[in-house]
């Protein structure tokens, strides 16, 4: 998934919906406001930490400690940290750089382990482009194999990673694997004709090719794969306008950053790495606010390739660590992206030279009509009552390239929260000489191969089950064998095992057993003497199908497991480690789980992996129709019975009786 830099779209509609601008921060958790971002700059370059050869990689707000978030009320003065991320070309190196904004000071500066990089800049992505362009190198390829407009070559910078495989001259460097494609045209769909037969390496300290790897040339496929308006002459006509209509305005209420939907209470948050953040996630049953949730995000995700062809093996993107999901954000559409009443929200991110960028309209807010949330008919009385269900989304989109994922966070009536993950926009190919297949690939189009991939995703989950401190069981439901206590056969049980150490929390998905997972606050009994608790309920899922000791499991180790659980550490924070990017050894769960620590009774961080393994189909190409995985986070023993009983019916106008 290499980077495009177009990441905007016109916002259409009517007038424009309200925002949260530029308000005064109101909450220790609120993302840092422009202003915030400007003084930030300011410090580093009085400090002379900026400069021509330094690059700014991210500058997000410092979260303050847990508990200082839980003690605070509103009108507390409240700590104002924020760190910066540099490189610096010139000196080979890369920093952290802790500041207090509050009283506008450096409070301390970290050099990165060498060989340790930080993820990618935006504008590396451009640069590396334009060196790849103006070197002879690859002005020389392009004559070798007959392409003499190099300006319809599309050039596809792609991280590096570290496989062991490196060579003498790439060691200490930072780097980045450019692939290319050919357009037709200056529009065309370039993806539909791979040049793979060379990738180039690219120095992003001097920003100059290091070398091209040179390949068996394979003829450009015949096709074009375009999927723009303007190349698909016969639109439906039958289809009738859907509107979505609140005369009465929407159900919920934003203040800053919080958002309170129905019995809802949270906080959005935003970072240049995750995009979407949850903060304080509650709900008010009965006039008591009860936590469910400190924070939520997805804090990692990678997408290995199943190619083994040597220039196809290194195709292994972590999309959040390696490039950062929230500097990829749409400006998301009205009408288009999403539909109804919408709230948006702004959030200004910081670009590698220290310019501040707004980011409009990035997270959206809104709520859907989903069906039947519970209904009953007693035919011995006539009584029949149904209710609909409705949920709040907040969601955003990233464009990593050729693809696009949205990320939705669904609210429910019942109490419970979904995470679904959309999957779009178009696959990666390779080419494929006439009369050829790939045993590792489907061909989508003549001589246009998809390779197999998967998209796997890791969530982290800071729990907060009716308070802090929390316990997480396994659950299997198992036959109990056929005799004295089960004389017909078909009794089965649900067994609960207790996930005491990190070691034993380290699970996979059984369908076998209908594995889930059950997250409880032992100090907390419902009206049945059981402790309150939440269920994480799996849904699409599958193991990682490269092999345990891949080049790639270095750094993607995480993916092993698809259930984690760690004691609550505010350092230890993705999954893969502060910077899976050329890490020369890994970093994350597989090694901060070594320690095997205590899990039980104690702050915990809920590690969900997930995976969508994507087997490609003709009718994948040439966009994706959207593909959709997730889990749910559904009460389970936290209530006294159902919460949705008082949902009002439908209005009449709308419904039957």
């Amino acid at each position: 998934m290499a980077i495009s830099t177009d990441l905007t779209h016109e916002v259409v509609g009517d007038a424009a919906p309200p925002k949260n601008g530029t308000e005064a921060m109101k909450h220790p958790l609120d993302p840092l406001s422009a202003a915030e971002l400007e003084a930030a700059v300011r410090i580093l370059a009085r400090e002379e930490h900026l400069g021509d050869g330094v690059r700014i990689v991210s500058i997000n707000l410092t979260e303050p400690a847990k508990i200082l978030v839980e003690k605070y009320r509103p009108g507390n003065l409240f700590e104002r940290k924020a760190l910066a991320v540099l490189v610096d070309r010139a000196k080979r190196a890369s920093y952290e750089v802790l500041l207090d904004l509050a009283d506008n000071r450096l409070a301390s500066v970290k050099q990165l382990p060498a060989g340790v990089q930080p993820s990618i800049m935006l504008d590396e992505f451009s640069e590396c482009e334009a060196a790849v362009r103006r070197s002879p190198l690859f002005q020389a390829q392009l004559s070798k194999r007959g392409l003499e407009n190099a300006q319809l070559v599309m050039v596809e910078p792609w991280s590096a990673g570290m496989y062991g495989t490196e060579l003498p001259e790439d060691g200490g460097l930072r780097r980045m694997r450019a692939l290319c494609f050919v357009r037709s045209e200056e529009k065309d769909n370039g993806y539909a004709r791979p040049l793979d037969s060379m990738v180039i390496v690219v120095d992003l300290y001097k920003m100059e090719v290091i070398r091209i790897e040179d390949y068996e040339i394979a003829p450009l496929p015949p096709e074009s794969g375009n999927w723009a308006r303007e190349y698909i002459p016969n639109m439906r006509k039958d289809l009738k306008p859907v509107d979505i209509v609140q005369p009465e305005g929407p159900s919920f209420t934003v203040d800053g950053n919080e958002v309170q939907w129905q019995k809802w209470k949270f906080r959005v948050g935003f970072t240049s790495r995750e995009g979407l953040v949850l903060h304080t996630i509650g709900y008010n049953d009965d006039g008591v606010e009860r936590p469910i949730l400190y924070r939520a995000s997805i804090c990692e995700m990678v997408v290995p390739y199943g190619d083994p062809g040597e220039q196809y093996y290194r195709k292994n993107a972590f999309d959040i660590g390696e490039y950062g999901l929230g500097m990829l954000a749409n400006s998301l559409a009205l009408g288009c992206d999403c539909l109804g009443v919408i709230y948006y929200f702004d959030f200004p991110l910081v670009d590698s030279r220290g310019k501040i960028t707004p980011l409009k309209n990035v997270v959206c807010l809104h709520e859907e009509d989903f069906g039947i949330l519970w209904k009953h008919t007693d035919w011995r009385t006539g009584q029949s009552e149904v209710r609909r269900s409705r949920r709040l989304s907040v969601s955003f989109i990233a464009t990593v390239g050729n693809y696009e994922y949205g990320f939705y966070w669904y609210f429910y009536q019942d109490g419970s929260i979904q995470c679904e993950i959309k999957l779009t926009g178009i696959m990666n190919t390779t080419a494929l000489a006439p009369g050829k297949t790939s045993a590792y690939g489907v061909e989508v189009a003549p001589q246009l191969n998809a390779p197999f991939h998967q998209h796997i995703f890791a969530a982290r989950l800071v729990t907060s089950v009716d308070g802090p401190n929390n316990s997480v069981y396994e659950v299997n439901s198992v036959g109990v064998p056929t005799g004295a206590s089960n004389p017909h056969g078909n009794a089965f049980v649900a067994e609960e095992t207790l996930l005491a150490t990190e070691k034993e929390a380290q699970r996979r998905v059984n369908t076998d057993t209908a594995r889930f997972w059950r997250v409880v606050n032992p100090s907390k009994k419902n009206r049945l003497g059981r402790p309150v608790g939440y269920r994480l309920v799996p849904g699409e899922n599958c193991p990682p199908f490269v092999q345990p000791d891949a080049k790639i499991m270095r750094r993607a180790g995480f993916t092993s497991n698809h259930v984690w659980v760690t004691p609550y550490d505010p350092q230890q924070r993705f999954a893969a480690g502060e910077y899976p990017n050329q890490h020369p050894t890994g970093d994350g769960l597989p090694f901060w789980t070594q320690a095997n620590r205590k899990v039980d009774d104690t702050e915990v961080s809920l590690w969900y992996v997930f995976a969508h393994n994507h087997v490609p189909r003709p009718e994948d190409w040439p966009v994706m129709p959207v593909g959709m995985l997730g889990f749910q986070f559904r009460p389970d023993g936290f209530f006294e019975r159902s919460p949705a009983m008082d949902v009002p019916p439908p209005p009449a106008k709308t419904c039957c009786h």
